[in-house]
């Protein structure tokens, strides 16, 4: 009889030792697939938070249109429509003033009179030489006059007559000389009595009763200020950039401070024609009536020029404008979220915006406060897409 053959079951064993082998080696392969998807798809999306955190995040605002006309606001200084420094013509001591800071005046109105010892001595003797030059001229011409008579009858010669003829020539220029140093003099002493020129205000006294004075324009020697301010001038000084639009006729509104909440009007009266070489600037004078005499001179005001607007411009905060060699650029953004340099050519510089001629077209989003470091192709996260429609901040309205 034969024996079982034993095959059949190690055969079966070994199969199910394969399947097993083949399945954990599928298992082994699906986890190590599933590791490395895994790895990679973090390092996909770490490498995605990577650049996006690298964008720099930037607020953008578009150009605005120039529609109206804007305020060039410059400083001005207040004068007096005239005003002059009153010095003493002669000298001597103060006698007596009659005038004090903040007196209205009238042309040739008495401010202050002048002892002058000196000049009434100078004087008293003027007089006296005045008197002996006549006396001498007197004989001179009477001796003159007897010596031609002499000289027809050949009583004396010509020579003497003519030395005569002479002598009293002279004693006329010398009687000259005596009666022009005594109207000097006479002058000096006129000038005992300080007086208005024009029709004004008191605006400074700096002297006193006793007071030594000296004649003549030194500083600080002035013994009164007078000023006339029934209208005042202010002068501005405009940049270049805005001198041609400085014409005479151009109106200007003034504010000053201890006016708030009012506005004056001006006009423009004279302009330098000019520019002052060292700063760049034109000088402007205005014309302020004051009839009320409600502004005092030497008072700061702040002018405000109207200026044309020019709707074939721009603008754009003045933040926004990168300094480079080659010129003024901007930073702008394009469709995919990276920044393209654009060159600018700039107008008029309002402060806080300026003026944009060529290199922007109104729809570009451009960069408030770009860095420095700023280049062509950069991604940058956009802050403020929806606040970027609005006009540019600043801009005329």
């Amino acid at each position: 009889m034969a024996e079982p053959s034993s095959y059949a079951p190690d055969e079966h064993l070994r199969r199910r030792i394969r399947r097993y082998s083949l399945a954990l080696l599928l298992l082994a392969l699906t986890l190590a697939a599933w590791g490395i998807a895994s790895r990679v798809a973090a390092r996909d999306a770490l490498a995605r938070q990577t650049a996006a955190a690298a964008a720099v995040t930037v607020e953008v605002v578009r150009p605005a249109p120039s529609r109206t006309g804007d305020d060039l606001v410059l400083p001005g200084t207040v004068k007096a429509y005239v005003e002059a420094p009153i010095y003493a013509r002669t000298s001597g001591y103060l006698h007596a003033w009659y005038t004090d800071i903040g007196t209205p005046v009238r042309k040739g109105q008495l401010l202050a009179s002048i002892d002058t010892p000196e000049v009434d001595q100078q004087l008293v003797q003027a007089r006296a030489d005045l008197a002996t030059a006549r006396a001498n001229l007197a004989i001179a011409r009477s001796t003159s006059a007897r010596w031609q008579k002499l000289l027809a009858t050949d009583s004396v010669s010509r020579q003497d007559a003519e030395q005569k003829a002479a002598a009293a020539a002279a004693a006329a220029a010398t009687e000259r000389a005596a009666a022009a140093n005594l109207a000097r003099l006479g002058e000096l002493e006129g000038f005992k009595r300080v007086v208005a020129p024009f029709d004004g205000i008191v605006t400074a006294r700096n002297t006193d009763v006793g007071a030594l004075i000296n004649a003549g324009q030194t500083p600080g020697a002035a013994l009164f200020d007078v000023a006339d301010i029934h209208a005042l001038r202010i002068y501005v000084e405009v940049p270049e950039a805005y001198a041609a639009a400085a014409t005479v006729g151009t109106p200007a509104i003034l504010r000053f401070a201890e006016f708030p909440g009012r506005s004056f009007r001006a006009v423009t009266t004279h302009t330098a024609g000019a520019l002052d070489p060292v700063t760049r600037t034109l000088q402007v004078e205005l014309r302020l009536d004051n009839a009320r005499r409600e502004i005092f001179p030497g008072a700061y005001a702040e002018v405000h020029f109207r200026l044309s607007a020019d709707r074939g411009t721009l603008r754009l905060p003045a933040n926004t404008v990168l300094f480079r060699g080659a010129g003024l650029e901007v930073a702008t953004v394009d469709r995919d979220r990276r920044i393209r340099l654009k060159r600018i050519e700039q107008g008029r510089d309002f402060g806080s915006t300026i003026e944009v001629l060529s290199g922007l077209d109104p729809r570009d989003l451009v960069i408030v406060n770009p860095p420095d470091s700023s280049v062509d192709g950069e991604a940058v996260r956009v802050l403020n897409q929806g606040a970027a429609t609005h006009a540019a901040p600043g801009a005329g309205t």
